[in-house]
């Protein structure tokens, strides 16, 4: 942050003293004394001064009382699991050579070494539908289109939610159907973000129902829609989007139950009145 320090100047002050004086050439010749101004006559009719004019009273604002900052987890209770990484058994693991998923020193580690690949890792247990999810996410290697993220409410490997974040330092959330993917929230950038590796973040996922909210670092990113997945596992992944390798590891896996139910507004029913019949003449 640059500091501007502006120059203290230093003005001395210049005092004027302008002396006229009248001296004789002659030494016997007397100065004549300017005659004094004469005086002016005030008009009668002068305005009255009013020394101290009215001024409108200003009128008090309205105190505002403070709103409270919206809760963007409702309803997170107890936590349903957590996940330490000391167990591989409960993630796909695997060390090929376009990429390996390795559980080791408390995380679970995904490398990416063949150009434009990608790999998932999901967890065999539980089957979540309504739940918030936390992980930290630590970039080893990651730039420009590569991306990591979270799967959610997985059915199957090729059907599920995915909450990704690019290392141009964008996030987008997609949907997986049949191994088909269609966006649900285009790229968008985020301060929250890691650019490029090395880099750090809190991902967090709040689902119930057909809601989901996104959080990066305890941050609310954005709310999204969807109904077609009620429930599924969870996973990890990480995408080259280049020619060079990625290299994510994740840990401290917190998923907590949410009981909530959006509001709603009920629909009042109207009573449609009946028609009236117009009595006819007698002929």
């Amino acid at each position: 942050m640059l500091k501007r320090t502006l120059p203290g100047w230093i003005v001395p002050p210049v005092l004027a003293l302008t002396l006229a004086a009248c001296q004789a050439a002659g030494g016997n010749e007397t100065a004549v004394p300017t005659p004094p101004p004469a005086l002016t006559a005030l008009p009668t009719d002068t305005a009255t001064i009013v020394w101290f004019p009215p001024t409108d009273t200003p009128t008090p604002a309205l105190s505002q009382s403070p709103t409270e900052t919206p809760i963007q987890q409702p309803g997170v209770t107890g936590v349903n699991f957590s996940d330490d990484f000391s167990d591989p058994s409960h993630w796909m693991t695997f060390n090929t050579d376009p990429g390996a998923a390795i559980v080791q020193d408390n995380r679970l580690t995904l490398a990416v070494r063949a150009p434009n690949a990608y790999i998932l890792s999901f967890r065999n247990e539980p089957v979540l539908g309504d739940f918030y999810l936390e992980v930290t996410a630590v970039t080893s290697l990651c730039s420009g289109k590569d991306e990591y993220g979270v799967l959610f409410r997985a059915a199957s490997g090729n059907d599920y939610y995915r909450y990704a974040l690019v290392c141009d330092g964008t996030e987008r959330v997609d949907r997986v159907r049949a191994g088909q993917t269609s966006f649900m929230q285009t790229a968008v950038p985020s301060g929250d973000s890691p650019p490029g590796s090395p880099g750090e973040v809190r991902i967090g996922v709040w689902a119930v129902k057909n809601e989901f909210r996104f959080f990066l670092n305890d941050h609310y990113q954005f709310t999204l829609t969807d109904p077609l997945f009620k429930a599924g596992t969870l996973g990890l992944y990480a995408r080259a989007g280049g020619e060079t390798a990625v290299s994510v590891s994740f840990s401290d896996l917190i998923a907590s139950d949410v009981v909530y139910a959006s509001p709603t507004v009920t629909p009042t029913a109207s009573r449609t009145p009946k028609p009236t019949r117009t009595p006819r003449p007698t002929p």
